[in-house]
């Protein structure tokens, strides 16, 4: 993923230049054209943003000097301060302004209600089930974004009552499968667990993915199960970015397999690279194995760990010419 920092001046420069000649009969048709004719939603961006946490506790101590600090896969709420869903957690979004594109009502959204700027982002998918927001017809565009928590200072801003990170785990639960003939359908139930240990907030969530195979076409659809402080869908958008995450991540040798590099500060070891992958796939991995598929796309720094009790470890970072040049 790359860091999306573009401006909406940039953007409309870009599009004015590769603007086409309007004919006169279009200019016509435009002029007398209603857009009142058709109904229009108002339009949102929801953002789950994933980091790597310490998970040495709420006040940081270590409890085994040497060892090296566990990590943990975090993601960032906002808790609600007006209605719907008031004192309620959710994603960090908002509204849409005039001339915006969603990608910078993302970036701005996330920095007024958390104080995190220049994460990295990517599309997850457009919400926009009846009923979804009791304020009317609103859909969403949600995106999955990675940060680095080490170099982002979390801030609650007016529109949020307060912003903290949570310890995520997601286990799937069960599969059910039927097959009747010519048509197949899976539900896999997962359930999601976000944990803050300094305020003692537990939340819950059961999303069932349904995969039905009909006409020799697959659709997939989404039900939330069960919601225990989450607002809106937004249990559904998280469960659906941090899928698209596990997915990316298992394909090292593709280009979206390096994705989980976007979670790593600007210098890390790969003890803790490997540690984050395992985190996002929910699985070991064997570390020959993994060292022998990263190493393209890292390089040493010739710098190591320090003021630790365990021993001094290379610290590595990304190699952007082996990054640009592998398939």
């Amino acid at each position: 993923m790359t860091p999306t920092k573009t401006t909406g001046q940039t953007e409309r420069r870009e599009y004015t230049a590769m603007a086409r000649v309007i004919s006169k009969e279009e200019k016509e048709f435009l002029r007398k054209y209603d857009p009142s004719k058709y109904e229009r939603p108002s339009l949102t961006a929801d953002m789950a943003v994933f980091a790597i946490l310490s998970g040495t506790g709420p006040e940081g101590e270590r409890k085994e000097y040497r060892k090296v600090p566990e990590q943990k896969l975090g993601v960032l709420l906002v808790k609600r301060k007006n209605f719907p869903y008031k004192d309620c957690w959710a994603l960090p979004g908002g509204f849409a302004e005039k001339d915006e594109a969603l990608t910078e009502t993302a970036l701005r959204e996330l920095k007024e209600e958390t104080g995190v700027d220049g994460a990295c982002m990517e599309s997850v998918g457009l919400f926009s089930r009846p009923g979804r927001d009791p304020r009317g017809w609103v859909v969403s565009q949600a995106f999955l974004m990675l940060v680095d928590a080490e170099n982002c200072a979390v801030e609650a801003g007016d529109d949020a009552g307060e912003a903290a990170w949570f310890f995520f785990d997601v286990q799937q639960k069960d599969t059910k499968k039927t097959v009747k003939k010519n048509v197949a359908e899976a539900r896999i139930r997962y359930r999601m667990s976000l944990t803050n240990t300094s305020v003692g907030i537990i939340i819950s969530a059961d999303v069932e993915e349904i995969r039905t195979y009909s006409n020799r076409h697959e659709s997939v659809r989404w039900q939330i199960l069960e919601d225990e402080g989450l607002a809106f869908d937004h249990a559904e958008i998280l469960l659906r970015a941090f899928l698209m995450l596990r997915r990316r991540a298992d394909h090292l040798r593709e280009d979206g397999g390096r994705i989980v590099l976007d979670l790593m500060p600007e210098k890390f070891t790969l003890y803790s690279l490997q540690e984050a992958y395992e985190l996002v796939l929910g699985k070991k991995l064997i570390t020959p194995n993994f060292r022998r598929k990263i190493a393209p796309y890292v390089r040493e720094t010739g710098e190591f760990t320090s003021g630790a009790g365990h021993r001094p470890a290379m610290l590595y970072k990304r190699d952007l010419d082996g990054y640009y040049s592998q398939g």
